[in-house]
């Protein structure tokens, strides 16, 4: 009698639309988290032990890991200046460029493969000239890694952006009244405020870059990464031999969220 009494006392003061969004909040991570714990616990230890042993499975998830941080390094070094250029500039067609910067998000993934094959492939005046220089794409990890960098960078560049953005003008405007060259604000002002955002955006691409699978195969199914691997382990032999690289895959991206949790949480401690 006393818990119904504490129930309804306690109904009562919250509300039921505050229960019904509780209610709503607590099926969705049930529906988020309930297949993911079912295929982390269906492997045994022996499995996953067996696993992690397997040079070819060791074999793509250095491929994947590689492969993304060679992406997000590209990302770093090419879309820091646009990122920049789009917080602090406004000008006619921003809004355009920005929505082509955000394009790979919503293209489906295979399309995204097939389209930087028409670029890279014989028929086009870049692939032939490529082709000329000996650069391969196809069933390579150069190719790979300009798929990969293809679908990571908008994670990257949104990133950076907003936290060029939270970073006052003012101050460069200081520097630069002190007679700092542009480049030396930027470099001594600009990037160490921005320093956690660009490291944000790295995490973000990454754990992109490794979950890709739709455009990579289109591009280079062969070497493997971990994704490719894993389809090819269910294809040929079942959910059982597909589980165990799904959970160490799951492991590595767990691991990269949580980095960028802790980055997140810094970054709003300090501001």
């Amino acid at each position: 009698m006393r818990l119904q009494s504490d129930m309804k006392s306690i109904i009562q003061k919250r509300g039921l639309f505050f229960f019904l969004f509780l209610s709503s909040g607590i099926l969705i991570l049930a529906f988020i988290i309930l297949p993911l714990f079912n295929m982390m616990v269906a492997p045994s230890y022996e499995m996953m032990k067996e696993t992690i042993k397997d040079r070819d499975v060791l074999r793509s998830i250095w491929l994947s890991i590689y492969t993304a941080l060679s992406a997000s390094l590209i990302a770093f070094i090419f879309g820091t200046p646009l990122a920049y250029l789009l917080a602090r500039s406004n000008f006619r067609g921003k809004r355009l460029v920005e929505s082509i910067i955000d394009l790979p998000i919503v293209i489906p993934h295979p399309v995204v493969g097939i389209a930087i094959l028409g670029v890279v492939g014989k028929n086009h005046w870049l692939g032939q000239i490529m082709n000329d220089l000996g650069i391969r794409l196809m069933g390579n990890p150069a190719g790979i890694i300009t798929v990969l960098t293809f679908v990571g960078l908008p994670f990257y560049i949104n990133a950076v952006k907003e936290g060029f953005e939270n970073i006052p003008p003012r101050l460069e405007n200081v520097s630069r009244s002190l007679g700092a060259s542009m480049s030396g604000t930027f470099f001594r002002v600009t990037f160490p405020l921005a320093r956690r955002s660009m490291l944000t955006g790295v995490l973000m691409c990454t754990a992109r870059a490794i979950s890709e699978f739709g455009a990579v195969v289109v591009i280079a199914y062969h070497p493997m990464i971990a994704p490719v691997l894993l389809y090819e382990r269910y294809e040929s032999y079942g959910l059982k031999y597909s589980q165990p690289i799904s959970v160490w895959l799951v492991c590595i991206c767990l691991t990269l969220f949580l980095a960028l949790r802790v980055v997140t949480l810094n970054r709003k401690e300090e501001a």
